[in-house]
């Protein structure tokens, strides 16, 4: 069992969902997204996605797509980055960071000495969207070499054969999007939550985390005997344009409840 499955198996022991928030790095600056981070890693969310903006985030929808522009004008460095997240490593080690990005930036970065860089940050594990595992082998042995955890994606539009390469190959936890489309939007799913999640857990007994809508307590409870981790994205980030870092420390306290 991986650092990560045994860091989430021993959370779920005390709550029966876990929350994975997601900040895009930079926006609407630097030191405020920093700021952000603490403010979610005080309040105890277990698993905080950091994610590193990219112009074409494929996988977003408009409120990070537009979250990641403005980041982007701060112009980050991935270098920056990886230093911000070893200070918040070093205080909170009762939480566990993960850095989301897409491949471009992370290929100019250098992909394969990426993870050793991200470990020393403490970083636990990468989440790419637009790597396919297919095109990932340098990639997964440099992570397994640095003890860091890719995380791969399936959606409901996964085929069956698909989904079992990819739960065969995965360890530490596995991304279930919730229904097609991008982050934020409505969309429907091609078959009910509760059916495409059993059908994941014949191929695994690894973590899985729901992402994709999720923002209300009810959408969290639902998601008990079902998965384990909650991922708020957009949710996260319209609460803060709309009432700051206070709205979103007023949305995670309802998401506990």
């Amino acid at each position: 069992m991986s650092a990560l499955h045994t860091f989430i198996e021993q959370q779920r022991s005390a709550r029966p969902v876990l929350l994975m928030t997601h900040v895009v790095y930079g926006y609407p600056s630097v030191d405020e997204s920093l700021a952000l981070m603490r403010d979610l890693l005080e309040t105890g969310v277990e698993l905080l996605e950091v994610q590193f903006p990219f112009s074409d985030p494929s996988a977003d929808g408009p409120s990070i797509l537009h979250a990641c522009h403005e980041a982007l004008q701060q112009s980050p460095t991935l270098q920056r980055c990886l230093e911000d997240i070893a200070v918040l490593s070093r205080d909170f080690p009762d939480s566990r960071v993960l850095l989301m990005s897409y491949l471009n930036p992370l290929f100019r970065h250098g992909l394969e000495r990426l993870p050793a860089a991200a470990a020393t940050a403490g970083i636990v594990g990468f989440i790419v969207p637009d790597l396919p595992i297919e095109l990932a082998a340098s990639y997964r042995d440099a992570c397994a070499e640095a003890g860091v955890e890719p995380v791969w994606l399936l959606t409901p539009e996964t085929p069956p054969a698909r989904m079992r390469q990819i739960c065969e190959a995965a360890t530490g936890m596995l991304y279930c999007v919730s229904r097609k489309g991008v982050t934020g939007q409505s969309g429907e799913s091609t078959q009910p939550l509760e059916a495409y999640l059993a059908a994941i857990r014949q191929h695994t007994g690894l973590p899985l985390a729901v992402g994709f809508g999720i923002r209300t307590p009810a959408q969290v409870a639902a998601l008990q005997g079902q998965a384990d981790i909650a991922i708020v994205g957009s949710g996260l980030l319209d609460a803060y344009n709309q009432g700051g870092r206070a709205a979103v420390r007023d949305l995670v306290r309802s998401l506990r409840n």
